[in-house]
Protein backbone atom coordinates (compact mmCIF):
# COMPACT_ATOMS: atom_id res chain seq x y z
CA UNK A 1 0.00 0.00 0.00
CA UNK A 2 2.83 2.38 0.85
CA UNK A 3 4.40 1.85 -2.58
CA UNK A 4 1.08 2.65 -4.26
CA UNK A 5 0.71 5.76 -2.11
CA UNK A 6 4.18 7.00 -3.04
CA UNK A 7 3.48 6.32 -6.71
CA UNK A 8 0.32 8.43 -6.46
CA UNK A 9 2.27 11.28 -4.85
CA UNK A 10 4.87 11.09 -7.62
CA UNK A 11 2.11 11.19 -10.23
CA UNK A 12 0.78 14.41 -8.70
CA UNK A 13 4.25 15.93 -8.76
CA UNK A 14 4.72 14.90 -12.39
CA UNK A 15 1.43 16.52 -13.37
CA UNK A 16 2.44 19.78 -11.69
CA UNK A 17 5.65 19.75 -13.72
CA UNK A 18 3.68 19.07 -16.90
CA UNK A 19 1.34 21.96 -16.14
CA UNK A 20 4.28 24.31 -15.53
CA UNK A 21 5.77 23.41 -18.91
CA UNK A 22 2.45 23.99 -20.63
CA UNK A 23 1.89 27.41 -19.06
CA UNK A 24 5.41 28.49 -20.06
CA UNK A 25 4.68 27.46 -23.64
CA UNK A 26 1.28 29.14 -23.48
CA UNK A 27 2.75 32.51 -22.52
CA UNK A 28 5.57 32.23 -25.04
CA UNK A 29 3.13 31.53 -27.86
CA UNK A 30 0.51 33.98 -26.61
CA UNK A 31 3.01 36.82 -26.71
CA UNK A 32 4.24 35.74 -30.14
CA UNK A 33 0.65 36.08 -31.36
CA UNK A 34 0.28 39.40 -29.53
CA UNK A 35 3.45 40.87 -31.03
CA UNK A 36 2.74 39.74 -34.58
CA UNK A 37 -1.08 40.13 -34.52
CA UNK A 38 -1.22 36.45 -35.50
CA UNK A 39 -4.70 35.09 -34.85
CA UNK A 40 -3.77 31.54 -35.87
CA UNK A 41 -1.28 31.26 -33.00
CA UNK A 42 -3.71 33.07 -30.71
CA UNK A 43 -6.43 30.52 -31.46
CA UNK A 44 -4.01 27.64 -30.80
CA UNK A 45 -3.19 29.11 -27.37
CA UNK A 46 -6.86 29.55 -26.54
CA UNK A 47 -7.66 25.97 -27.55
CA UNK A 48 -4.65 24.52 -25.72
CA UNK A 49 -5.78 26.05 -22.43
CA UNK A 50 -8.36 23.28 -22.19
CA UNK A 51 -5.54 20.77 -21.62
CA UNK A 52 -4.22 22.82 -18.69
CA UNK A 53 -7.73 22.97 -17.24
CA UNK A 54 -8.10 19.21 -17.65
CA UNK A 55 -4.80 18.53 -15.90
CA UNK A 56 -5.81 20.71 -12.97
CA UNK A 57 -9.12 18.89 -12.61
CA UNK A 58 -7.45 15.50 -12.86
CA UNK A 59 -4.75 16.41 -10.35
CA UNK A 60 -7.20 17.88 -7.88
CA UNK A 61 -9.49 14.86 -8.04
CA UNK A 62 -6.56 12.52 -7.42
CA UNK A 63 -5.32 14.63 -4.52
CA UNK A 64 -8.76 14.70 -2.91
CA UNK A 65 -9.06 10.92 -3.27
CA UNK A 66 -5.72 10.49 -1.51
CA UNK A 67 -6.82 12.77 1.31
CA UNK A 68 -10.03 10.78 1.72
CA UNK A 69 -8.59 7.28 1.42
CA UNK A 70 -5.03 7.47 2.75
CA UNK A 71 -5.28 10.01 5.60
CA UNK A 72 -1.74 11.32 5.00
CA UNK A 73 0.14 13.15 7.74
CA UNK A 74 3.15 15.46 8.12
CA UNK A 75 5.17 16.09 4.93
CA UNK A 76 2.86 13.96 2.76
CA UNK A 77 -0.12 16.02 3.86
CA UNK A 78 1.76 19.24 3.07
CA UNK A 79 2.58 17.85 -0.36
CA UNK A 80 -1.03 17.06 -1.20
CA UNK A 81 -2.54 20.28 0.13
CA UNK A 82 0.26 22.31 -1.44
CA UNK A 83 -0.31 20.58 -4.77
CA UNK A 84 -3.97 21.58 -4.75
CA UNK A 85 -2.98 25.21 -4.29
CA UNK A 86 -0.13 25.07 -6.82
CA UNK A 87 -2.38 23.55 -9.47
CA UNK A 88 -4.77 26.49 -9.00
CA UNK A 89 -1.94 28.98 -9.55
CA UNK A 90 -0.66 27.15 -12.62
CA UNK A 91 -4.16 26.93 -14.08
CA UNK A 92 -4.55 30.67 -13.58
CA UNK A 93 -1.24 31.28 -15.36
CA UNK A 94 -2.70 29.40 -18.33
CA UNK A 95 -5.80 31.58 -18.18
CA UNK A 96 -3.72 34.75 -18.20
CA UNK A 97 -1.76 33.59 -21.24
CA UNK A 98 -5.11 32.87 -22.90
CA UNK A 99 -6.27 36.41 -22.10
CA UNK A 100 -3.23 37.79 -23.95
CA UNK A 101 -4.13 35.65 -26.97
CA UNK A 102 -7.75 36.80 -26.78
CA UNK A 103 -6.64 40.44 -26.94
CA UNK A 104 -4.72 39.57 -30.11
CA UNK A 105 -7.83 38.09 -31.66
CA UNK A 106 -10.01 40.99 -30.49
CA UNK A 107 -7.87 43.70 -32.11
CA UNK A 108 -6.87 41.87 -35.30
CA UNK A 109 -5.65 43.05 -37.81
CA UNK A 110 -4.17 45.77 -35.62
CA UNK A 111 -1.53 45.27 -32.95
CA UNK A 112 -2.78 45.54 -29.40
CA UNK A 113 0.13 47.46 -27.90
CA UNK A 114 0.84 51.10 -28.76
CA UNK A 115 4.37 51.47 -30.09
CA UNK A 116 5.65 53.29 -27.01
CA UNK A 117 4.80 50.28 -24.80
CA UNK A 118 5.87 47.50 -27.17
CA UNK A 119 9.35 47.02 -25.67
CA UNK A 120 8.01 47.12 -22.11
CA UNK A 121 5.47 44.40 -22.83
CA UNK A 122 8.09 42.36 -24.68
CA UNK A 123 10.37 42.41 -21.64
CA UNK A 124 7.51 41.58 -19.27
CA UNK A 125 6.50 38.59 -21.39
CA UNK A 126 10.09 37.38 -21.61
CA UNK A 127 10.39 37.58 -17.82
CA UNK A 128 7.10 35.72 -17.43
CA UNK A 129 8.37 32.86 -19.59
CA UNK A 130 11.60 32.74 -17.60
CA UNK A 131 9.59 32.60 -14.36
CA UNK A 132 7.48 29.70 -15.64
CA UNK A 133 10.57 27.83 -16.81
CA UNK A 134 12.16 28.32 -13.41
CA UNK A 135 8.98 27.09 -11.75
CA UNK A 136 9.48 23.85 -13.70
CA UNK A 137 13.09 23.65 -12.50
CA UNK A 138 11.98 24.32 -8.94
CA UNK A 139 9.30 21.63 -9.02
CA UNK A 140 11.81 19.15 -10.39
CA UNK A 141 14.71 19.96 -8.07
CA UNK A 142 13.21 21.61 -4.94
CA UNK A 143 16.27 23.90 -5.04
CA UNK A 144 15.22 26.98 -3.06
CA UNK A 145 17.86 29.12 -4.76
CA UNK A 146 15.59 28.94 -7.80
CA UNK A 147 12.71 30.26 -5.69
CA UNK A 148 14.86 33.31 -4.92
CA UNK A 149 15.56 33.77 -8.64
CA UNK A 150 11.83 33.69 -9.37
CA UNK A 151 11.26 36.44 -6.82
CA UNK A 152 13.99 38.56 -8.40
CA UNK A 153 12.43 38.21 -11.85
CA UNK A 154 9.01 39.07 -10.44
CA UNK A 155 10.40 42.24 -8.86
CA UNK A 156 11.47 43.41 -12.31
CA UNK A 157 8.01 42.59 -13.71
CA UNK A 158 6.48 44.72 -10.96
CA UNK A 159 8.75 47.63 -11.88
CA UNK A 160 7.73 47.40 -15.53
CA UNK A 161 4.05 47.12 -14.57
CA UNK A 162 4.33 50.33 -12.55
CA UNK A 163 6.06 52.04 -15.47
CA UNK A 164 3.12 51.26 -17.77
CA UNK A 165 0.75 53.17 -15.51
CA UNK A 166 3.12 56.12 -15.48
CA UNK A 167 3.14 56.17 -19.29
CA UNK A 168 -0.65 55.90 -19.52
CA UNK A 169 -1.10 58.66 -16.92
CA UNK A 170 1.38 60.99 -18.64
CA UNK A 171 -0.19 64.13 -20.13
CA UNK A 172 1.43 63.24 -23.47
CA UNK A 173 -0.53 60.00 -23.70
CA UNK A 174 -2.93 60.46 -26.61
CA UNK A 175 -4.03 56.91 -27.43
CA UNK A 176 -7.68 55.98 -27.84
CA UNK A 177 -9.82 54.68 -25.00
CA UNK A 178 -9.68 51.07 -26.33
CA UNK A 179 -5.88 51.27 -26.63
CA UNK A 180 -5.65 52.60 -23.08
CA UNK A 181 -7.84 49.80 -21.78
CA UNK A 182 -5.89 47.18 -23.74
CA UNK A 183 -2.57 48.49 -22.45
CA UNK A 184 -3.77 48.45 -18.87
CA UNK A 185 -5.17 44.93 -19.21
CA UNK A 186 -2.05 43.61 -20.94
CA UNK A 187 0.18 44.92 -18.20
CA UNK A 188 -2.12 43.49 -15.55
CA UNK A 189 -2.23 40.06 -17.15
CA UNK A 190 1.56 39.91 -17.47
CA UNK A 191 2.06 41.10 -13.90
CA UNK A 192 -0.43 38.63 -12.44
CA UNK A 193 1.13 35.74 -14.36
CA UNK A 194 4.44 36.47 -12.65
CA UNK A 195 2.74 36.77 -9.27
CA UNK A 196 1.25 33.31 -9.61
CA UNK A 197 4.72 31.98 -10.41
CA UNK A 198 5.87 33.45 -7.08
CA UNK A 199 2.90 31.82 -5.41
CA UNK A 200 4.07 28.41 -6.62
CA UNK A 201 7.60 29.19 -5.39
CA UNK A 202 6.12 30.05 -2.02
CA UNK A 203 4.31 26.71 -1.80
CA UNK A 204 7.42 24.74 -2.78
CA UNK A 205 9.40 26.59 -0.11
CA UNK A 206 6.79 25.52 2.42
CA UNK A 207 6.95 21.90 1.24
CA UNK A 208 10.72 21.83 1.59
CA UNK A 209 11.09 23.67 4.89
CA UNK A 210 7.73 23.17 6.59
CA UNK A 211 7.76 26.89 7.34
CA UNK A 212 5.69 29.65 5.77
CA UNK A 213 7.97 32.49 4.66
CA UNK A 214 6.02 35.79 4.62
CA UNK A 215 8.82 37.34 2.54
CA UNK A 216 7.95 35.01 -0.35
CA UNK A 217 4.43 35.98 -1.26
CA UNK A 218 2.10 37.80 -3.56
CA UNK A 219 -0.87 40.06 -3.18
CA UNK A 220 -4.40 38.69 -3.29
CA UNK A 221 -4.97 36.16 -6.06
CA UNK A 222 -7.29 36.82 -8.96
Amino acid sequence: MREVFQAELKSIGDELIQMSKLVAEAMERAYASFEAADTDIAQEVIAADQKIDYLQTSLDERAIDILALQSPVASDLRMIVGSLRMSASLERMGDLARHIAQLTRLRFPNNVAPQRLAETFKEMASLDVQIAQKVTELLESRDLNIASEIIGLNNRVDELHASVFKVVADPDWNESAPATADSTLTSRYLERYADHGVSVARKVTYLVTGEWDPEIGVRGQL
